[in-house]
């Protein structure tokens, strides 16, 4: 019994064009042809076919099948690598659904850096987001020490920050920001990396801190700004001279 090119390829499963790339690429061997020059397959191309189906359809790479055939080691080399990537594969989309989990419980989570918790999540949008670039111009380092820090709780001097209206008074900016220095030279203290973060940036110090101020400009209100300005002017101004 024999079976035309069509037939071949309805028995597997599988199209016309799909047989012919494989004889194109020398993975299925071309059959005799009868008399009429049609194409006559016989079971050993089923088979082969079937094989190779079988084979891709487990995510083995047509190259890969070709090397399979050389020997049997080859082979084995073949599905274990396969088997590593499938395990790898696995594993980062198990890491997706743990995490994805976690923004079904609280939305505010998909608007922070993957790892930060629920006490993050109720940060301001203004926040939420300057942590989204911190993630993208800082190293792990920093990124680990903001993690760590923003598992407590805020504290009245930042919800005070969050909530400062645009007007604020100069004499309202002043304080705060003296009431903001003590916990910003905690911080720094607690978690050192934090205080020159930029130097440690992937792409450079300068143009982590070109990011992070064309963010800070457009996130936070200018009596917000200009707190941050008088926090750092203090900071500075409290350094050794070199």
């Amino acid at each position: 019994m024999a079976w035309s090119t069509r037939q071949l390829a309805e028995l597997a499963g599988t199209t016309l064009k799909t047989v012919r790339h494989y004889h194109k690429v020398g993975l299925l061997d071309e059959p005799e042809r009868a008399a009429n020059g049609y194409k006559r397959y016989q079971i050993r191309h089923l088979i082969r076919l079937l094989r190779i189906r079988r084979l891709v359809d487990l995510g083995v790479p047509l190259s890969d099948i070709a090397a399979m055939d050389e020997s049997d080691e080859n082979a084995d080399q073949a599905l274990r690598s396969l088997d590593a990537e499938l395990a790898a594969s696995i594993e980062r989309q198990q890491r997706m659904r743990e995490e994805l989990a976690v923004v079904l419980r609280n939305r505010s989570l998909a608007d922070l850096p993957p790892g930060f918790g629920e006490i993050a999540a109720d940060l301001p949008a203004a926040d939420r987001s300057l942590l989204l670039i911190f993630s993208r111009v800082f190293g792990p380092s920093a990124m680990a020490a903001l993690k760590e820090l923003h598992t407590a709780p805020r504290t009245p001097v930042e919800s005070e920050f969050d909530v400062l209206p645009a007007d604020a008074s100069e004499d309202a900016r002043q304080q705060l920001a003296e009431r903001y220095v003590p916990e910003i030279r905690r911080q720094y203290q607690d978690h050192p990396s934090l205080e020159d973060a930029g130097a440690t940036a992937p792409r450079g110090e300068a143009f982590a801190m070109s990011v992070v101020g064309q963010g800070l400009v457009e996130l936070y209100n200018p009596a917000q700004l200009d707190v941050l300005r008088r926090v750092h002017a203090i900071l500075v101004g409290d350094r050794p001279s070199s």
